[in-house]
C-alpha cells in the first residue's frame, strides 16, 4: 500500500484527496504557489512544498518540480486530481520512470482516448456506438466541407485535441461552414497546438451521459452506473445527478455495458469516465446513445456517484495504484437514491458571468452533509484559477428530496463580497422544466434571463435588513406576534440608489418566522416565498435572498421619546424639511402625506398613521431636524 501521497494539485480536489488518503492512514504532501501559499490544502496535508509563481505555467503544470517535490518529501506515489496533469501522458510516464506511483491509468490508455478522432475509430472497432460523423485524416476544407453535406446540416466541428468546449462550433448551413472551420481551426491551435478537427452530426434534444468505470491490473472492469451532465453553460458542465433521470434498466444496461467495452478496450486501470451524447427527443433509447470521449481521471462530479454506490472512488483508485483488486464485483454494486451535485462559482451572472475574485470575508455553505471546497472564510478567490468555490451535493430517497435539498442549501448559502452563481443554481433546479427532468445541454441558453437572479433587494429583503441592522435581532419574537413598542420604532437603511425608512414593529410582525442562529438571521415566509438568511459584516448588513446577495448601509435609528405613543411623528434621521404639508387643526386620513424629510440626498414622505387631527405641529419647510425630534402628533378620531 502507498505510504505517502503527493497531490499535484490544488483546492478541493486537493482537500477530498487529502481526506481519503488520511482515513487510509497513508501521509499526504501538498504543493502550491504564491498564490495558494496559505490555501487550505496546504493546511490540510502532513506536507507542504512550494514549487513556484501563481501562474499554473510556472507552478501546477510543471512536472518537473512536482517530481522533485515528491523526491524531496519521500512521497511513494503522485495523485494528479483532476485537470493541470492529470491527462497527461509524458507526465504519467515521467512519473512512473522517476520510480514512483501514478495514481492513474496506463499511459498508453491515456494516449489512446487523447485524441478524439482516434478514440472514435478505436471505439468503433471495440463495438461502442459512435456519433455519426467524420474523423478521417484528409483536412482539406473541400474534404471537410464534402463530408459535412454528406452528414447533413446542422453539423458539429470539433478540435480532436479539444476539451471544455473549446475548438467546438455548431454550423446551420453551408454558407457559414468554411468561416467556422477557420475560427475553430484558430483556436484548437491556440489551445492545444494541434488544428485538426472532425465532424459530428448534430444531436437534436441532445443529453450529456456519461458512465463511471473502473479498472484493475488484473483485467477486472466494472461500472458504477451512469450521471447525467446535461446542465451547461457555454460546454462548461453546472449541476449534475446521479442516476439519470428517465433512464430505463434496458437502456443502461446497454449503455453500461459499452463504457466497460470501451475501457476494456484501451486495458484501462483506475477511474475513468466514458461520455456519451444522446438523442433525447424520443427520450432515452440505447439505439440513440453516442460515444463522444473518454476521461482517463477522475471527474469533477464523482461524488454523485459516490453518494448512489456508497463507494469511497478515491480510496479504490489508491488501492488499485498499489496493485489490489478491485474492491468489489460488478454484481455488488447498485443504486441507492438520487444525488445532485451543483458547482457554486465566483461569478456574476448580472453581469454575464464575470469572474468575481477577492477575499472571502464571509462564508456559510448551507446545511448538508458534503460539500466539497478549498476555500474557508477569510481564503482568497485569486484571478489565477478555476473560480469554483465549492461543490454542493445533496442525496435523498427521491430525485423531488434532492432537488428540495440541494434548493435550500443554496438558497442559505452565504458568501460575501465575492458574487456568486448561487442564485442562478437555485432558479435552476427550482425550473419545472428541471423537476420535470425535461433536459438537454441547451437549458440554460434556452431559458436565458429567466434563470439570472433579482439584481435589486424584494420588500421582504429590505425588512431582513432592517432587522439585521439593529440589536433588536436578539428579541426576535413567536411567529406572528406584534411587539408592544412605540409605533414609531424605525430605521433608515441605503442599498444601492435607494434608502428607506423601515417600521421594525411591522416588519417583525409581517415576517411569519424568524429565527436567530449563530448570530445570524434566518427569515423565512410560509408556501413558496423566498428564503433569506442575513449578516452582519463589518458596518454593512448583507441580506441572501434565495442565493443572491444584497448589502444595506444602516444610516440611523429613532425609537421615539421616553413618552412616545402610536400618532408621535419622529424623524427617523438627520435631515431637512423641505415640505409641510398640513396644518395644525387639520383633520387627515390614515396614509396621507405630512411632510417631506430630505436626507443623505434622498426624500422620505412621513405619513398619517391613522384617521386624526394634527396637533402640536413644530417645524416648517426649511427646518433642520436631528434624528428622533417631534416633528407633529397626530390625535386619532374618536
Amino acid at each position: 500500500m502507498i505510504t505517502k501521497l503527493l497531490i499535484a494539485n490544488r483546492g478541493e480536489i486537493a482537500c477530498r484527496i487529502i481526506r481519503t488518503a488520511r482515513a487510509m492512514g497513508i501521509a499526504t504532501v501538498a504543493v502550491y504557489s504564491d498564490a495558494d501559499a496559505k490555501a487550505l490544502h496546504v493546511r490540510s496535508a502532513d506536507e507542504a512544498v512550494h514549487i513556484g509563481p501563481s501562474p499554473a505555467a510556472e507552478s501546477y503544470l510543471v512536472g518537473a518540480k512536482i517530481i522533485a517535490a515528491a523526491k524531496e518529501t519521500g512521497a511513494d506515489a503522485i495523485h494528479p486530481g483532476y485537470g493541470f496533469l492529470s491527462e497527461n501522458a509524458g507526465f504519467a510516464q515521467a512519473v512512473i520512470d522517476a520510480g514512483l506511483i501514478w495514481v492513474g491509468p496506463k499511459p498508453a490508455s491515456i494516449r489512446a482516448m487523447g485524441l478524439k478522432d482516434a478514440a472514435k475509430q478505436l471505439m468503433r472497432s471495440a463495438g461502442v456506438p459512435v456519433t455519426p460523423g467524420y474523423d478521417g485524416s484528409d483536412q482539406s476544407v473541400e474534404r471537410l466541407t464534402a463530408e459535412a453535406e454528406a452528414i447533413g446540416y446542422p453539423v458539429l466541428i470539433k478540435a480532436v485535441a479539444g476539451g471544455g468546449g473549446k475548438g467546438m462550433r455548431k454550423v446551420d448551413a453551408p454558407a457559414d461552414f468554411e468561416a467556422a472551420l477557420e475560427s475553430c481551426k484558430r483556436e484548437a491551435k491556440a489551445s492545444f497546438s494541434n488544428d485538426e478537427v472532425l465532424l459530428e452530426k448534430w444531436i437534436t434534444s441532445p443529453r450529456h451521459i456519461e458512465v463511471q468505470v473502473f479498472g484493475d491490473s488484473h483485467g477486472n472492469v466494472v461500472h458504477l452506473f451512469e450521471r447525467d451532465c446535461s446542465l451547461q453553460r457555454r460546454h462548461q458542465k453546472v449541476i449534475e445527478e446521479a442516476p439519470a433521470p428517465g433512464m430505463d434498466e434496458a437502456t443502461r444496461e446497454a449503455i453500461c455495458a459499452a463504457a466497460v467495452r470501451a475501457a476494456k478496450a484501451v486495458d484501462y486501470e483506475g477511474a475513468g469516465t466514458i461520455e456519451f451524447i444522446a438523442d433525447a427527443s424520443e427520450g432515452l433509447r440505447a439505439d440513440r446513445i453516442f460515444f463522444m470521449e473518454m476521461n482517463t481521471r477522475l471527474q469533477v462530479e464523482h461524488p454523485v456517484t459516490e453518494e448512489i454506490t456508497g463507494v469511497d472512488l478515491v480510496e479504490w483508485q489508491l488501492r488499485v495504484a498499489s496493485g489490489e483488486a478491485i474492491p468489489l464485483k460488478q454484481e455488488e454494486l447498485s443504486i441507492n437514491g438520487h444525488a445532485i451535485e451543483a458547482r457554486l462559482y465566483a461569478e456574476d451572472p448580472a453581469k454575464g458571468f464575470l469572474p468575481s475574485t477577492g477575499r472571502l470575508e464571509h462564508l456559510k455553505f448551507g446545511d448538508l452533509e458534503r460539500v466539497e471546497t478549498g476555500v474557508e472564510e477569510g481564503g482568497v478567490i485569486s484571478p489565477f484559477y478555476d473560480p469554483m468555490i465549492a461543490k454542493l451535493v445533496s442525496h435523498g430517497d427521491t430525485r423531488e428530496q434532492a432537488i428540495d435539498d440541494l434548493k435550500y442549501a443554496l438558497a442559505t448559502t452565504e458568501v460575501w463580497p465575492v458574487r456568486t452563481n448561487a442564485g442562478f443554481v437555485v432558479r435552476a433546479i427550482d425550473d419545472e422544466d428541471f423537476r420535470d427532468a425535461a433536459l438537454d445541454t441547451g437549458f440554460i441558453e434556452r431559458k436565458g434571463d429567466k434563470l439570472v437572479p433579482l439584481t435589486e433587494p424584494d420588500e421582504a429583503a429590505w425588512k431582513v435588513a432592517a432587522m439585521l441592522s439593529t440589536d433588536r435581532c436578539n428579541e426576535a419574537p413567536l411567529a406572528g406576534f406584534r411587539l408592544n413598542a412605540p409605533k414609531r420604532n424605525t430605521v433608515a437603511i441605503s442599498s444601492l440608489d435607494d434608502m428607506r425608512v423601515i417600521d421594525l414593529d411591522q416588519a417583525w410582525s409581517d415576517t411569519l418566522r424568524v429565527v436567530l442562529e449563530d448570530g445570524d438571521l434566518y427569515s423565512t415566509d410560509s408556501g413558496d416565498a423566498p428564503v433569506m438568511t442575513g449578516a452582519v459584516i463589518g458596518e454593512t448588513a448583507v441580506v441572501f435572498n434565495e442565493g443572491s446577495a444584497f448589502e444595506f448601509a444602516l444610516t440611523a435609528r429613532g425609537t421615539g421619546h421616553q413618552h412616545a405613543h402610536d400618532g408621535d411623528i419622529i424623524a427617523p434621521m438627520p435631515g431637512k424639511v423641505i415640505a409641510v404639508d398640513v396644518s395644525e387643526g387639520q383633520a387627515v386620513t390614515a396614509g396621507q402625506r405630512l411632510m417631506v424629510l430630505e436626507a443623505m440626498k434622498m426624500e422620505h414622505a412621513l405619513t398619517a398613521p391613522f384617521d386624526g387631527t394634527v396637533t402640536g405641529l413644530s417645524v416648517s419647510a426649511g427646518s433642520q431636524v436631528q434624528v428622533e425630534a417631534l416633528l407633529c402628533v397626530v390625535e386619532p378620531s374618536e
